[in-house]
């Protein structure tokens, strides 16, 4: 059911992996404590989930379950939020999984259905706020998926780049692949977004000043490690082309067929030479990888939140994790970042909050942000 991780997670490992985490750190859980733990709550820690926490319990801060001395109903409750989530978007979106029988006539049926085949899929296990681990003993190296309701993305190749990612900023450039089957479809083919995956917005330039803006912006997420599919460098360089920007190589970008689109990424970066953008990249010279390009890139997403062309709870997620979580969570963008964990937490929705409202909180934050000092200060 997963593949296997080439290295599993020692002691020793994960010890200098909470040593990146800022938070205290309480004696490591035993073998009976941790047996004692999966036979109350009905479920069982992965094997690099179970080394982790064998390593040491991390503590001081409520984003982390107390798995030795918290609130049974806490933990209950953060248990249950991932299938109580896809709960809500049936119940209240109209989600149904392709895999299941047909959806109900009756609505009385559906969520009794739902709960029926929920019951089947492996438990997700939560390591740190709305990041889980799905629980199967013995198994190495599950990615690590932030879940809110059945928007669901990749935090993490697996326990340890999530650390270094969520962190430090450091992690993997290999692309994350999901390992099992219920949770994948939401990362692979369903409603979640992979912030590691190109920006989903809507090209939105209207000058050559921002065509060019356009063509920086997407050489700095090539820069960060952020996937870029050839038809995105095509789409930039048709409009740059459409909007009279003249370079040698441009039109030959703009032309390329699917057969192809191997081309596109040489083309791309001949174009930001023709155009005098290679030189004027910013250098990784801080102890924040890319710490200056992740900068700029912040200000243009929620530039794309103000003006329409990128959802602000997609938006919002990306910036969290490319920017607030890579730039060692800068106390600027906090406001920001939980008026993005308020609109993806169903229990501030059913609290009186809608989610017309925390769309609106989130843009009004960013244009706050974009009316200041760049970067922002502390």
């Amino acid at each position: 059911m997963t593949a296997q991780s080439p290295q599993p997670l020692t002691l020793e490992a994960a010890r200098d992996l909470q040593n990146m985490l800022g938070a205290d750190i309480g004696p490591g859980l035993s073998e009976r404590e941790l047996n004692a733990i999966e036979a109350r709550f009905g479920f069982t820690f992965s094997a690099d989930h179970r080394v982790f926490l064998a390593a040491g319990l991390p503590h001081g801060s409520r984003s982390w379950p107390d798995w030795r001395n918290g609130d049974p109903e806490d933990l209950a409750g953060r248990l249950s939020q991932p299938v109580e989530g896809v709960l809500f978007d049936i119940e209240h979106n109209g989600f149904w999984h392709p895999a299941w029988p047909p959806r109900p006539a009756e609505k009385s049926d559906v969520l009794q259905v739902a709960r029926c085949e929920l019951a089947t899929v492996p438990q997700l296990v939560p390591v740190y706020g709305h990041r889980y681990l799905p629980g199967t003993a013995g198994e190495w190296g599950h990615p690590v998926l932030s879940v809110h309701q059945t928007d669901i993305i990749f935090y993490g190749n697996d326990l340890a780049d999530y650390i270094r990612r969520e962190f430090t900023g450091r992690a993997s450039s290999l692309p994350a692949h999901a390992t099992v089957g219920f949770w994948s479809y939401f990362v692979e083919a369903g409603p979640g977004t992979d912030v590691t995956a190109p920006t989903p917005h809507t090209p939105y330039a209207v000058s050559t000043q921002e065509a060019v803006e356009y063509l920086r912006m997407l050489a700095l997420e090539r820069l960060i490690g952020r996937q870029h599919h050839p038809h995105h460098l095509i789409e930039a360089g048709l409009t740059a082309l459409a909007l009279d920007i003249e370079t040698q190589s441009l039109p030959l970008l703009a032309g390329l067929s699917r057969t192809e689109y191997e081309n596109a990424d040489v083309l791309f970066d001949q174009v930001l030479t023709e155009l005098g953008l290679s030189d004027g990249l910013p250098v990784d010279d801080t102890g924040i990888p890319w710490e200056a390009a992740r900068w700029e890139l912040v200000r243009w997403w929620l530039q794309l939140i103000v003006n329409g062309s990128l959802d602000p709870g997609a938006g919002g997620d990306v910036i969290t994790y490319e920017g607030w979580g890579a730039l060692a969570r800068p106390q600027a963008l906090k406001p920001l970042v939980d008026k993005v964990d308020a609109y993806n937490d169903s229990e501030a929705i059913r609290s009186g909050g809608t989610r017309e409202q925390l769309t609106r909180a989130i843009i009004a934050e960013a244009e706050r942000l974009l009316a200041g000092p760049w970067p922002p200060l502390d």
